[in-house]
């Protein structure tokens, strides 16, 4: 393919998961219920924070803004997906590709920088308890989730255009269930040296920054840990980080273990099996580790429920007696 408005108006076909015509049916099935779990589960993180008072507190903010980022983060490319296996079609559209890559990476980032900015939150909380609230005031915690939207639209939109720019070849196969902006990359028949620098920059910026203001953070924390007398004390402190070190792992685990795992074997199957972790299993796995082992989330959980219950019984009422 040449460069210029043909490709405009090119087709990608994505390959997806290498499994038979027979199982097609079954893996549509597993995939649908995990997006459901997913959307609903945090969609009712969000919900439960918002209707709170008692959630309305810095940490639980940004709970609920990682619920959105998940959400949208795996909307953008499991419905797509779902789409193609129903129709047995793996086409999508040139514009349809560098949209989801856009959308794909401006949520990956975010799910970074929100876990940095929560590290901070538990940072401040256990090491600096009584400037807590003064320091995490609203201001701050509004430009610390807008800062995120701004950087990674940004960045989203740097390495969508640089992919816009780029002349592709007649072999237009990506090797993945969605536009894997590395996969889309490797297609084209120009030169890609800008591309394939500013990814390896992104991917630096995006993993290396982050998960050292993780580290930090938790380096502090564990000092500070270690120096309160109190073993309920130190169980306490510690019980509070225990959820987020639990999605900060899955999440850098399963997100390294892809590229780490692809740069070393270049095998395109595994490299998208292990895709699956952080675009799909650790969005649907955040509300349970965030409910599961969180008491404040548990209550409200059980609040919203009788209230739901409540006013179900008084529409019932209403109904029954017009």
């Amino acid at each position: 393919m040449v460069p210029g408005n043909d490709t405009q108006s090119s087709e990608f076909l994505l390959q997806g998961l290498s499994v038979e015509a027979e199982q097609q049916s079954l893996i549509f099935g597993i995939f649908l219920s995990m997006y459901l779990i997913t959307v609903f589960g945090n969609l009712l993180i969000i919900l439960v924070v918002s209707s709170d008072s008692h959630l309305h507190t810095p940490l639980y903010f940004f709970i609920s803004n990682l619920s959105f980022v998940d959400i949208c983060f795996t909307s953008t490319t499991i419905p797509k997906m779902l789409t193609n296996i129903q129709t047995q079609s793996k086409v999508i559209s040139y514009e349809g590709c560098i949209t989801q890559m856009y959308f794909y990476i401006l949520f990956a980032a975010l799910d970074d920088f929100l876990l940095t900015v929560m590290a901070y939150d538990r940072f401040l909380a256990i090491c600096h308890p009584l400037h807590y609230m003064v320091i995490m005031n609203p201001w701050l915690c509004g430009w610390l989730v807008l800062l995120p939207w701004v950087i990674s639209a940004l960045l989203s939109l740097l390495e969508s255009l640089l992919v816009s720019q780029l002349s592709f070849c007649t072999e237009l196969e990506i090797p993945h269930f969605f536009c894997e902006i590395k996969q889309v990359v490797q297609l084209a028949c120009c030169d890609t040296f800008v591309n394939d620098t500013i990814i390896y920059i992104t991917a630096v910026l995006l993993g290396g920054g982050p998960l050292a203001g993780i580290l930090y953070s938790y380096s502090k924390i564990v000092f500070s840990i270690h120096g309160i007398s109190s073993p309920q004390g130190k169980y306490k402190a510690f019980s509070t980080c225990v959820s987020h070190i639990s999605v900060v792992s899955l999440y850098y685990c399963s997100g390294l273990g892809v590229y780490l795992s692809s740069a070393a074997t270049h095998n395109s199957h595994s490299s998208t099996t292990a895709s699956m972790m952080y675009t799909v299993v650790t969005p649907m796995l955040n509300p349970f580790i965030y409910s599961l082992r969180n008491k404040d989330i548990k209550r409200a959980l059980k609040r919203f429920a009788q209230m739901a219950v409540i006013k179900w019984e008084i529409v019932l009422g209403l109904n029954k007696h017009p």
